[in-house]
C-alpha cells in the first residue's frame, strides 16, 4: 500500500481452494461510496432503507473514532467494514437501543475514558459471503479491544429468526433454544462461534422486522486483563 493507516494487516482467506489476499485497514473519506453500495448489497428490503450509512456518519466515524472504522479488502476489492466505538457499560442496565447506544449511527457517544468496544456494524457484501471475512473483521476488534485494555467487547446481535415464530415463544426462550441446539439462527449462531457469549435479549432495540426489533446482547471478554494490570 503506498499510503499509512491507523489499523493495517494483512493475510489470506480462499475462495474454492484458492487463496486471495485480505487487507483489514481503517477506512476513509475515500472508501465512503464504497461502504453505502456495501450496505445496500447486505441489507435490502424489509430492512429500512435510511438505517444505511449515509456520507455524514461514515467521515464522522473517521473523524471520531478512526482506530475502530475498518475495511475489509479482498485482492483490491472493498467488500466489508466493522465500525465500532468506546463506551462505559454497566451489565447490571444491558437494556438500551441501537439508536441510544451508537447516536443513530453518527457515534456522537463515542467515550474515550470507557470501558467497553461497541459494535455499531458489521457488512459483508454477499459477493464475499463463505471466506470468513466476518470472523476475521470480529478479531480485528477483539485485537483493537486488547491493545486499548478495555474490558470487552460488545454488541447486539439480531434474531432474525425470531418474527416468524414471535406470537409461539418469548425472545427470551427462542434465544435460550439457539443455545441449546433446539433451534439454529444464522446471526446468533455465526457470533457465538466467533467467541461471543449471550448477556440479555434487548427488546426495542432496532426497527427489524425479522428480530420483531429484538435483539441478543453478546460480549466477548479480554482474556489479557488481569496482566495488563500487573
Amino acid at each position: 500500500m503506498n499510503r499509512e493507516y491507523l489499523y493495517e494487516k494483512s493475510c489470506y482467506v480462499f475462495r474454492d481452494g484458492q487463496p486471495e489476499r485480505l487487507t483489514i485497514r481503517s477506512y476513509t473519506e475515500t472508501d465512503v461510496e464504497a461502504l453505502i453500495e456495501i450496505q445496500r448489497e447486505c441489507f435490502p428490503p424489509p430492512y429500512p432503507p435510511e438505517l444505511w450509512w449515509n456520507r455524514e456518519q461514515l467521515l464522522r466515524h473517521t473523524e471520531l473514532f478512526p482506530e475502530g472504522a475498518l475495511c475489509a479488502e479482498v485482492n483490491g476489492r472493498l467488500v466489508g467494514s466493522l465500525t465500532t466505538l468506546i463506551t462505559a457499560f454497566d451489565p447490571q442496565h444491558p437494556r438500551h437501543s441501537w439508536a441510544e447506544m451508537t447516536d443513530n449511527g453518527y457515534i456522537g457517544t463515542h467515550n474515550p475514558d470507557g470501558d467497553t468496544l461497541y459494535v455499531v456494524d458489521i457488512s459483508v457484501s454477499p459477493s464475499a459471503r463463505g471466506l470468513g471475512l466476518g470472523k476475521q473483521l470480529l478479531q480485528s476488534a477483539y485485537e483493537l479491544v486488547v491493545a486499548l485494555g478495555l474490558k470487552r467487547l460488545l454488541g447486539g446481535g439480531r434474531m432474525p429468526g425470531y418474527g416468524a415464530v414471535r406470537h409461539e415463544v418469548t425472545p427470551e426462550r427462542y434465544a435460550d433454544d439457539v443455545l441449546q441446539g433446539r433451534r439454529r439462527d444464522p446471526v446468533i449462531g455465526f457470533l457465538l462461534r466467533c467467541g461471543r457469549t449471550p448477556l440479555a435479549v434487548v427488546p426495542d432495540y432496532l426497527e427489524d422486522e425479522e428480530s420483531a426489533n429484538h435483539a441478543l446482547l453478546m460480549e466477548w471478554r479480554n482474556p489479557l486483563l488481569f496482566l495488563q494490570r500487573r
